[in-house]
Protein backbone atom coordinates (compact mmCIF):
# COMPACT_ATOMS: atom_id res chain seq x y z
CA UNK A 1 0.00 0.00 0.00
CA UNK A 2 1.37 3.02 -1.11
CA UNK A 3 1.81 6.54 0.88
CA UNK A 4 -1.03 8.90 0.26
CA UNK A 5 -0.39 12.94 -0.06
CA UNK A 6 -2.03 15.71 0.00
CA UNK A 7 -1.55 19.02 -1.74
CA UNK A 8 -1.70 22.39 0.23
CA UNK A 9 -5.19 23.30 -0.61
CA UNK A 10 -6.45 19.86 0.57
CA UNK A 11 -4.64 20.46 4.22
CA UNK A 12 -5.02 23.99 4.47
CA UNK A 13 -9.11 23.42 3.55
CA UNK A 14 -9.03 20.35 6.37
CA UNK A 15 -7.36 22.74 9.15
CA UNK A 16 -9.62 25.64 8.20
CA UNK A 17 -12.44 23.45 9.26
CA UNK A 18 -10.79 22.73 12.84
CA UNK A 19 -9.87 25.99 13.18
CA UNK A 20 -12.20 28.33 11.89
CA UNK A 21 -15.27 26.33 11.63
CA UNK A 22 -14.65 24.51 14.96
CA UNK A 23 -15.45 21.02 14.11
CA UNK A 24 -13.22 18.79 16.22
CA UNK A 25 -10.41 17.14 14.81
CA UNK A 26 -12.18 13.63 15.55
CA UNK A 27 -15.13 15.00 13.33
CA UNK A 28 -12.64 15.70 10.42
CA UNK A 29 -10.68 12.91 10.78
CA UNK A 30 -13.73 10.67 9.68
CA UNK A 31 -15.35 12.57 7.17
CA UNK A 32 -12.03 13.21 5.42
CA UNK A 33 -10.73 9.39 5.77
CA UNK A 34 -7.37 10.98 7.73
CA UNK A 35 -5.61 9.69 11.05
CA UNK A 36 -6.35 12.12 13.49
CA UNK A 37 -2.64 12.73 13.93
CA UNK A 38 -2.08 13.97 10.72
CA UNK A 39 -4.35 16.39 11.39
CA UNK A 40 -3.41 17.65 14.71
CA UNK A 41 0.29 18.12 12.90
CA UNK A 42 -1.01 19.98 10.49
CA UNK A 43 -2.75 22.36 12.28
CA UNK A 44 0.65 22.83 14.88
CA UNK A 45 2.11 23.60 11.05
CA UNK A 46 -0.33 25.90 10.09
CA UNK A 47 0.00 27.69 13.68
CA UNK A 48 3.18 27.39 13.51
CA UNK A 49 3.84 28.94 9.87
CA UNK A 50 0.75 30.58 9.16
CA UNK A 51 0.11 31.18 5.27
CA UNK A 52 3.50 29.88 4.18
CA UNK A 53 2.66 26.47 5.14
CA UNK A 54 2.74 23.17 3.09
CA UNK A 55 5.25 24.67 0.69
CA UNK A 56 6.83 22.06 -1.87
CA UNK A 57 5.51 18.82 -1.52
CA UNK A 58 3.03 19.43 1.09
CA UNK A 59 5.13 20.08 4.47
CA UNK A 60 6.50 22.33 6.07
CA UNK A 61 9.85 20.99 6.91
CA UNK A 62 10.45 20.01 3.07
CA UNK A 63 12.47 23.19 2.48
CA UNK A 64 14.05 23.02 6.34
CA UNK A 65 15.30 19.67 5.92
CA UNK A 66 16.39 20.25 1.82
CA UNK A 67 18.70 23.46 3.36
CA UNK A 68 20.11 21.66 5.94
CA UNK A 69 21.18 18.60 3.54
CA UNK A 70 22.51 20.89 1.61
CA UNK A 71 24.92 21.76 4.39
CA UNK A 72 25.41 18.71 5.58
CA UNK A 73 27.11 17.54 1.96
CA UNK A 74 28.89 21.19 1.89
CA UNK A 75 30.38 20.86 5.93
CA UNK A 76 31.41 17.27 4.91
CA UNK A 77 33.13 18.43 1.48
CA UNK A 78 34.79 21.16 3.13
CA UNK A 79 35.77 19.47 6.06
CA UNK A 80 37.89 16.64 3.26
CA UNK A 81 39.22 19.59 1.78
CA UNK A 82 40.49 20.76 5.03
CA UNK A 83 41.92 17.34 5.58
CA UNK A 84 44.06 17.25 2.21
CA UNK A 85 45.25 20.38 3.47
CA UNK A 86 46.73 19.39 6.33
CA UNK A 87 47.86 16.62 4.89
CA UNK A 88 50.16 18.43 2.27
CA UNK A 89 50.94 21.71 4.45
CA UNK A 90 54.65 20.98 4.41
CA UNK A 91 54.26 21.61 0.79
CA UNK A 92 52.84 24.47 1.21
CA UNK A 93 54.88 26.28 3.63
CA UNK A 94 57.87 28.46 2.43
CA UNK A 95 61.07 26.69 2.97
CA UNK A 96 64.05 28.71 5.04
CA UNK A 97 66.56 27.96 2.16
CA UNK A 98 64.35 30.08 -0.45
CA UNK A 99 63.26 32.54 1.29
CA UNK A 100 63.88 35.71 -0.81
CA UNK A 101 62.63 38.72 1.47
CA UNK A 102 66.67 38.49 2.57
Amino acid sequence: MSRRSFDKAFKTAAVKLIIEESFSVNEVSVQLGLHANSLYRWVQEYEKYGDSVFPGKGSALFDAQYEIKKLEQENRYLGEELELLKKFRVFLKPSKKYDFNS
